[in-house]
């Protein structure tokens, strides 16, 4: 399980460390910056991938995701008797990203990221560049925890108490996560990389009329919901046949008591159908109200039969009636005992739903002079973050 999520200099977070639980709901007014907490952590799962650098060229590039305030803020900025301005930059512009371990057994994680030097020129001399990565053991970056050490082109590892060097260079625009694979010398780097990529994201469902979750598919067993919901039927009949069929069942039941739902399957095509109590047939998800339609994929997400080691929810209260929302909230506490569960929300009666739950981590964010803060938490209950130096 991760302890902590910290960001510097993406967007609004100019520096912030997120203290995680094994639930966690991170909420906040508009514009607080609750969004570029999701894509952050959407951009830690890029790097497993190998998609980072292009993640953030579509992003509309390094300089358009950098913190866009001073580098600090002075006293008399903060009490109102300067006004805000940059002053003398003393530290390389970086983006960086990580998180860490709970325990000394589990692993912490580091990326920085900068400009490329402005020679040679090149084509592509507007691409961000990866400067630092670093792996440790537990909740802290310390020297005696670290493992696995990156620097530029060069990769060391630990050997005991010394560094043994790998002679292979590490592109600029790479990871080392997805350069170097070595299950002997650096086990600790592919059980991370694993680790990540495992990491589930889900952010709004399609739910118009064209959406695919509407139409019948060809499925196949579909352990995993998709990011958009194509395969909900398939989904919803893995479930049924390998899964937890009866907590399906109470989960329909919840939301919608007398409710049931079936897949009907001709040839190879799936269809999702569902009973309603007062009707005299069941109706196609092609009849089912946006709301309908979305809650059943959010049941289809969150009652996977291989659950992830990170599950993280971007706004799942979009488009569902207020009433639904205590259900989806027993849905989320469900999932979280076999998840670690991230949720973004500012619905209340959702939050409110989750407040009871076992291992719950509230994190409020709030923005002053354009930077996002945790407003309700005090310094003591933050993590301690270091930073890899370059």
């Amino acid at each position: 399980m991760l302890c902590a999520l910290a960001i510097a200099n993406y967007r609004s977070l100019r520096q912030l460390t997120v203290p995680l639980g094994r639930l966690t709901v991170v909420t906040g007014p508009n514009g607080s910056g609750k969004s570029s907490v999701y894509r952050a952590m959407r951009l830690l799962a890029d790097i497993a991938n190998g998609g980072v650098i292009r993640s953030l060229v579509r992003e509309g590039g390094l300089s358009s995701t950098l913190w866009a305030g001073p580098e600090r803020f002075s006293a008399a900025m903060l009490r109102g008797d300067a006004p805000v301005q940059g002053t003398t930059r003393s530290e390389p512009v970086a983006l960086k990203l990580g998180f860490a371990g709970t325990e000394a057994d589990e692993f912490g994680y580091a990326i920085d990221i900068g400009l490329p030097p402005p020679l040679p020129a090149t084509a592509f001399s507007r691409d961000p560049e990866i400067k630092h990565e670093a792996i440790w053991n537990g909740p802290l970056l310390r020297p005696a925890a670290q493992l696995v050490d990156r620097k530029g082109a060069a990769l060391r590892l630990r050997e005991g108490k010394s560094w043994q060097a790998v002679g292979r260079p590490i592109p600029a625009f790479a990871s080392m996560m997805t350069e170097y694979a070595d299950p002997q010398a650096a086990p600790e780097m592919l059980a991370l990389r694993e680790q990540m990529r495992s990491w589930r994201f889900y952010d709004h469902f399609r739910s118009d009329a064209d959406a695919p979750a509407r139409q019948p598919q060809l499925g196949t067993r579909t352990p995993v919901l998709a990011n958009d919901g194509a395969d909900l039927a398939a989904a919803l009949q893995t479930i049924r046949e390998i899964g937890d069929g009866d907590a399906l069942d109470r989960a329909v039941d919840d939301a919608f008591p007398g409710a049931r739902v079936e897949v009907r399957v001709v040839e190879d095509r799936f269809e999702t159908l569902m009973h309603q109590h007062g009707l005299l047939r069941p109706l196609t998800a092609a009849e089912l109200s946006d709301g309908t339609l979305r809650y059943l994929l959010w049941i289809a997400a969150l009652l996977t039969p291989r659950p992830p080691a990170l599950l993280v929810l971007n706004e799942p209260e979009t488009s569902l009636h207020p009433d639904l929302l205590p259900a989806l909230g027993r849905l989320v506490a469900q999932a979280a005992r076999e998840s670690q569960v991230i949720v973004v929300s500012h619905a209340a009666r959702l939050i409110a739903a989750l407040e009871d739950s076992d291992g719950l981590q509230s994190v409020v964010l709030e923005k002053r002079f354009g930077e996002t803060r945790i407003a309700n938490l005090d310094m003591s209950e933050i993590p301690r973050w270091e930073w890899p130096a370059r």
